[in-house]
């Protein structure tokens, strides 16, 4: 088995990762560009933590222009088998109130100016989402809510919007009438990239409000929104600590074949993949590159 190394990526709210021993803001270069920031990388009880916001801190970049592909790309440079999204996202059902944590199975991606694949011309892939988050790092994280006795529901989808403005009425409806649980602009492509990129992925949809679609609190509230930013980012702190105690030190093969993604997904032959992108690739790519 492979030796866990545990990332984070943190959302509104979360800039910071406390509690890491031996811990340092390092920059990783990418080849697909700048990150959202520095890594900051430490240990818990001996398991490697690797933490990046994923807006930057001091919040910078808005859900439209971060650089997805940079950030996955330095993460995997970092050694992370099992990445945890954490991310503030609207309710769009009744019974998940704001502070209420999710664990999403599913995504609807409707987001339209971002680059979402490693590959292209010269090195075509493709990778199954059927099942886009990994069932034992999520076994995990729910262990780790309850015994920290935060609100927690596992399972329901996640709609991703462009942003970076709120939905309308009749979007929230839209997206009521798919059967959508949350609604949040980060987690696509940024699960699409973890699979490419052979990484668990799994998220943590810390509801701040109802979207626009309740009728008792059909105007998104910026203030009332910050407030429970903050309740979350406290819980969410303590969630990802006893995660990080209670992670396997050994890696497990996921059931889903998220670590293996790209095991058959590369179409292109050998003697027609394009060098440069290749060369971008190694980090993402290696371990089927390689075998070539």
């Amino acid at each position: 088995m492979a030796e866990s190394v545990l990332g984070v990526v943190g959302g509104s709210g979360i800039y910071d990762l406390p509690g890491l021993v031996d811990a340092e803001w390092i920059m990783v270069e990418s080849p697909w560009g700048i990150p959202s920031d520095q890594v900051r990388i430490g240990y818990v009880d001996g398991l490697k933590v690797v933490f990046l916001p994923r807006h930057g801190r001091g919040h910078v970049y808005s859900p439209s222009t971060i650089n997805f592909r940079a950030n996955i790309d330095v993460l995997k440079r970092c050694g992370v088998t099992d990445l945890v999204s954490v991310s503030a996202c609207g309710s769009l059902k009744e019974k998940l109130a704001p502070g209420t944590f999710v664990l999403v199975d599913q995504f609807i991606d409707r987001t339209f100016a971002r680059e979402k694949s490693f590959f292209g011309t010269g090195l075509v892939a493709h990778v199954s989402l059927a099942d886009p988050v990994s069932p034992l790092l999520v076994d995990e994280i729910e262990k780790a809510a309850r015994e920290e006795n935060l609100s927690c529901h596992r399972g329901g989808t996640y709609l991703a919007m462009e942003g970076p403005q709120f939905s309308s009425l009749a979007e929230s409806e839209l997206y009521r009438s798919w059967g959508c649980d949350v609604i949040g602009m980060t987690n696509m492509p940024e699960a699409k990239l973890a699979r490419e990129a052979e990484i668990c992925y799994a998220t943590v949809a810390m509801i701040t409000d109802y979207d626009s679609w309740h009728p008792d609190h059909g105007a998104v509230d910026i203030q009332a929104i910050i407030r429970t930013l903050h309740e979350n980012a406290s819980n969410a702190q303590r969630l990802v600590a006893r995660l990080a105690k209670n992670f396997p030190r050994d890696h497990p093969a996921c059931p889903v074949g998220s670590d293996t993604a790209l095991e058959y997904a590369i179409l292109t032959a050998p003697d027609a993949r394009d060098p440069e992108l290749v060369s971008k690739l190694s980090a993402v790519a290696g371990r089927v590159l390689n075998k070539a």
